[in-house]
């Protein structure tokens, strides 16, 4: 069912009129302490450091209002986040991953300050499972300007990073204390650059970020962890890597990568439970693409392309987040400027079919995540300094304002960890 800008209009207010009433239930609700066992716990990375001085070419790009690593205990009844401690960081550490066993955490640091070639870092951090806290074990070099991604590789050993002012993507060996070690591969990506103007971009469109230069933005592996994907945005390009998790190493595939229209930029990606489909999202572009993903090569094919926005939009809007559902009947798609939320119905061949839009409560939606339910859905409003909290109608795929704004500086990204486990 397409939603009309009247009934968006009804949507928002109804919205409005949820949030109106949250403080009072929330009073009635009871409340946990971060000390008591079994809490569940948020970590949100900031933007933290003045990266205007740093990057002043970057459209979006913020003054760097986030201290750190910001932690939170999660109110597992209404989605409330309460304010626990503050990882003091000024290396805007703006993407986090959490191990299996829940014990350590690391961060991609979104800097270029390191030595004379300009790099970034990535940190590791000990978890204290009583209270949540943080403990820094290291920091090492990203191998490139800008680590902007963190993944694991689901043997644990290997921390996968995607270098964006880099144009690169490293492989860090994690230690058995937890630690980092030095770099057992780069890659640097090279080609042709896309054009300034995006191929499927709406009309009237100017969104322009990305294709001066090569640009990593995602890396993460395929479910089965024999091949490693990583995005650069610059070429229009995702790469396809076998991945030799002895050395750990990356080695082309035997498709070594998949090309999308001249300047759409791919930015993110996420793959549907069945690990058949894979999703992937066009900063520039505003559109998402459906491709089938076979897992014995790794080969990945298009077969959908659906805009992210509202029937009818014109003008410029930045993607950034794509998410799909924990039980993969809804694909969620991030609108920046147009500061969406995009819904989509995931049909029984994988393609998509639009459902409609939330407002973001916030400027410059970069990027949202499932609580470990997927009951509720948190998303880090960049630009506007706030983390809004959304119930999630798991049978329609809508999003239910809840009233809760918690105020962050430059949010970029946030994950759990339920302390209960």
């Amino acid at each position: 069912m397409k939603q009309t800008e009247n009934s968006r209009r009804s949507f928002l207010k109804a919205s409005v009129a949820v949030a109106g009433t949250a403080p009072l239930a929330d009073r009635l609700l009871p409340a946990q302490t971060a000390e008591s066992s079994g809490a569940l716990m948020a970590y949100i990375g900031t933007f933290s450091s003045p990266l205007k001085d740093v990057l002043p070419t970057q459209v979006d790009l913020p003054p760097g209002n986030g201290r750190g690593i910001h932690s939170f205990e999660v109110n597992r009844i209404n989605g409330a986040l309460t304010p626990v401690a503050v990882q003091e960081m000024g290396t805007s550490p703006s993407c986090l991953v959490i191990n299996g066993a829940g014990n350590r955490l690391y961060s991609a640091n979104e800097t270029d300050r390191v030595g004379a070639g300009k790099e970034g870092t990535v940190s590791s951090f000990a978890i204290d499972r009583s209270n949540g806290k943080l403990e820094l074990l290291n920091t090492v070099r990203s191998g490139g300007a800008g680590p902007t991604y963190v993944s694991l590789h689901p043997s644990g050993k290997f921390l996968l990073v995607a270098n964006y002012f880099g144009g690169s993507v490293s492989v860090f060996p994690i230690l058995a204390d937890g630690k980092l070690g030095p770099a057992s591969d780069i890659q640097n990506d090279s080609g042709k650059l896309g054009p300034t103007r995006a191929t499927n971009a709406p009309p009237g469109s100017f969104a322009f970020s990305g294709h001066d230069r090569t640009h990593a933005h995602m890396i993460q592996t395929d479910p089965s962890g024999k091949f490693v994907i990583h995005v650069d945005l610059g070429l229009d390009r995702i790469y396809i890597w076998k991945f030799d998790d002895k050395k750990g190493a990356l080695i082309p595939a035997e498709t070594p990568f998949v090309s999308f229209p001249p300047g759409d930029g791919p930015r993110h990606f996420h793959f549907h439970p069945n690990g058949r489909w894979f999703y992937s999202i066009q900063e520039e572009g505003s559109n998402l693409v459906l491709l089938d993903y076979e897992a014995k090569t790794g080969k990945l094919t298009a077969r959908q392309t659906i805009s992210t926005l509202p029937p009818k939009f014109a003008g410029s809007n930045f993607c950034s987040e794509v998410l799909v559902s924990h039980d993969g009947r809804f694909v969620y798609a991030g609108n920046r400027l147009h500061d969406s939320i995009g819904i989509f119905a995931v049909g029984q061949d994988g393609t998509l079919g639009y459902v409609g839009e939330e407002w973001t409560r916030g400027n410059y939606p970069r990027s949202f995540t499932f609580d470990p339910t997927g009951n509720f859905l948190y998303c880090c409003n960049q630009r506007g300094d706030n983390v809004a909290v959304f119930r999630v109608d798991t049978k329609t795929g809508g999003l239910s304002f809840t009233g809760h704004y918690t105020p962050v500086g430059n949010p970029s990204h946030i994950v759990f960890l339920d302390l209960a486990k």
